[in-house]
């Protein structure tokens, strides 16, 4: 290398934006203008060294491959779903959408534009700005979280006022056990599993129906038969009863309906425990007393509340901190997921989750009613969707794939790259990656905040989602000036607001800051935002609510009839459906295959390698089956979110996952999919 080329090299910091508890740093090579690595900050407190091995293949590969990227406007020039498109200027795709949307607005009502997105990107600017447009429109929005984890925050609400402000990590320290309830971070935060989890002394418990990677190094791992995780929350409180175990004096002034659940956990024994769950009595009764050891964090995972009654499952789980006294206190807590801005600030959400209007347009939808509702003229004229990839990521993908083929249905994908879902797009509008832009990142489970670092211009034309809304509120003449705000703004006002104590280009040089400079213990004042500022295990607003106003202690039936329950939780090699199009990731995950107990293979023919077919009301799917108890005998495993384009079926598991709504939260119980498995001869 030559003198010259040495002074055109740049080593730039910049910060993931995936849908991931890490939050990690990241450096960026730059030599003649080009990006040549994406690697780990090895100074970041998250990272400390590699970034995960989806993150570090992908971004040197698909992210940074012009042939892969979207970069430029086009038209659909073929029928939906075909792929066939053709250029067109930046000008005649927002003239086209606004014309578009203007007549829906005159014919049909602005509620009947439909706009759906999640986290394809985390980061603040990018991924909240969009609904600004949306919401001075009026147009209707598919509930994000109903695809996700509404169920959870729902049911954490009823109980503590609050589903976002969970624990600080670095108070983890003091603990003397730390409970993993349905969540994998070795392959959702490998980073948070390896650097955190990892290294403190803490016993660790995980109770999933899969033996993940987490459980293999937990100190104990209960394997619970899927859908039973209420029953295990009642039989594990009825120990701590038994025992003495239970926190009188934090019941007494913190909690409201102990005496009202008191009946209910007389006859939940570790006996009944073990004929409901499957877990072995001395097991549940080893889990509760290592739980009340000392200060213990729970952490209830995403995955956990995707069932019939997931919110129900977190109401009773909750109840274990708040009867033990493990809140409020360092080393103690109960985490689901951390609005870190919200939490820094002290004054919940900072200025991007501001809209320009009042609350009075339509209300939102959600996910589970999508794929029926686009193929219904009546209720749906125009789909935009931005940030996410439903065709690979809704249940019932039949019906998603019949609804998208709609002529009449005007559909608009922004994305960085042509997925499923854009191939059935009248007007694709190409995104700029996050190397493109500047922007903030907020951990969900750090108490963090990164900065974005634009480390390129965007290829081709693509431009940043806000961008795009500020174009197109241009074009359609929208007169809110908060439409208009710029990048800078909203990050210099968000960074004021988090607690960081930096502003953007001290964020820049650092690459990253805690919104508190000392560990925080939240709840340790024993107020909570509920209406009597207590925990409700009695809840009179779930009642109003139509729900009952006690956690119950039920489990969900065993499939019968042959058939078996589906799992389908996230892949080490895939965020989501990100990395899902990166054909070395695809090489590396190889064939699809559907995990299988020995003892249930053998009773059905199936050997380890046979093609066999999984089948329901939805739909049906061909994949190699893999013989392993890792999961439970009555249950199956399908890792989620390839690309259906990518595999040999033209589908993914959601050809199969139910569009059954969660007892609360109108979300997700994806989990709850049952099928039959048969042998391909």
């Amino acid at each position: 290398m030559n003198r010259a080329d040495k002074s055109e090299e740049q080593w730039i910091k910049t910060t993931c934006p995936r849908d991931c508890y890490d939050g990690c740093g990241i450096i960026v090579h730059k030599r003649g203008g080009r990006i040549t690595k994406v690697k780990g900050n090895r100074d970041h407190p998250s990272t400390r060294g590699p970034l995960c091995a989806k993150c570090a293949v992908s971004y040197n590969g698909v992210w940074l491959d012009e042939d892969a990227r979207l970069l430029y406007p086009l038209k659909r020039s073929g029928s939906k779903g075909s792929g066939r498109f053709e250029r067109i200027s930046w000008d005649d795709a927002l003239a086209e959408i606004a014309a578009k949307f203007g007549e829906i607005d005159r014919q049909h009502g602005a509620d009947r534009i439909y706009h759906t997105h999640y986290t394809g990107t985390c980061s603040v600017v990018a991924g909240k700005f969009p609904k600004r447009f949306f919401d001075h429109i009026g147009a209707t929005e598919v509930d994000p979280d109903t695809i996700c984890n509404a169920a959870g925050h729902t049911a954490l609400n009823y109980v503590l006022g609050d589903s976002v402000s969970g624990f600080d990590p670095r108070t983890s320290k003091d603990s003397s056990c730390i409970l993993i309830w349905g969540a994998n971070p070795a392959h959702c935060g490998p980073h948070v599993y390896q650097h955190w989890l990892r290294e403190h002394s803490a016993q660790v418990i995980v109770i999933d129906p899969v033996r993940t990677d987490t459980a293999v190094s937990a100190d104990l791992h209960l394997q619970i038969r899927p859908g039973a995780d209420a029953a295990l929350a009642f039989a594990m409180l009825h120990i701590i009863k038994r025992e003495n175990l239970l926190d009188e004096n934090y019941i007494k002034h913190h909690v409201l309906g102990y005496e009202e659940i008191l009946p209910s956990l007389e006859g939940c024994t570790p006996e009944w425990g073990e004929s409901e769950t499957g877990i072995p009595t001395a097991l549940i009764e080893q889990a509760a007393r290592l739980y009340t050891s000392g200060p213990s964090l729970l952490w209830l995972g995403q995955g956990l509340q995707r069932q019939p009654q997931g919110g129900n499952v977190f109401r009773a789980c909750a109840m274990l901190p708040a009867l033990t006294g493990n809140i409020g206190k360092s080393g103690a807590g109960i985490y689901y997921l951390n609005d870190t801005v919200g939490i820094g600030g002290r004054g919940g959400s900072a200025s991007i989750y501001e809209t320009p209007q009042s609350n009075d347009g339509p209300p939102p939808v959600s996910q589970m009613d999508i794929p029926l509702l686009l193929q219904d003229p009546a209720a749906v004229r125009s789909y935009v969707v931005w940030n996410c990839n439903p065709l690979a990521s809704n249940p019932h993908q039949a019906a998603m794939r019949q609804g998208l083929a709609r002529e009449d249905l005007f559909t608009v994908v922004i994305d960085c790259f042509m997925t499923d879902t854009a191939d059935y797009a009248d007007i694709i509008l190409p995104a700029a990656s996050f190397l493109e832009f500047d922007d903030l990142c907020s951990s969900y489970f750090h108490l963090m905040i990164g900065a974005q670092v634009q480390c390129s211009e965007p290829m081709g034309e693509s431009l940043p989602n806000q961008e795009i809304f500020r174009r197109l509120s241009r074009v359609m003449g929208l007169q809110d000036s908060r439409l208009y705000e710029d990048d800078q703004s909203v990050i210099e006002r968000t960074l004021e607001k988090s607690g960081a104590g930096k502003t953007w280009e001290e964020l820049k040089t650092q690459g990253w800051a805690s919104v508190a400079e000392q560990p925080l213990i939240l709840w340790s004042e024993g107020r909570f935002p509920t209406p009597s500022g207590k925990i409700e295990i009695a809840s009179e607003r779930a009642e109003t609510d139509g729900l009952p106003r006690l956690p119950q202690a039920t489990a969900d039936p065993v499939p019968s009839d042959g058939k078996l329950r589906l799992i389908s939780p996230a892949a080490k090699w895939l965020m989501n459906s990100s990395f899902g199009n990166d054909r070395n990731v695809a090489k590396v995950m190889g064939p699809a295959t559907v995990t299988c107990h020995p003892q249930t293979a053998s009773d059905l023919g199936i050997g380890d390698g046979d093609s066999v077919r999984l089948a329901n009301a939805f739909g049906e799917l061909t994949l190699t089956a893999h013989l392993s108890d890792m999961i439970t005998p009555d249950a199956l495993i399908v890792y989620k979110s390839r690309w259906p384009k990518m595999e040999k079926s033209q589908a993914n598991v959601n050809a199969l996952c139910v569009t059954q709504k969660t007892d609360m939260g109108e979300s997700t119980s994806i989990h709850a999919t049952e099928v039959t498995l048969s042998r391909i001869d």
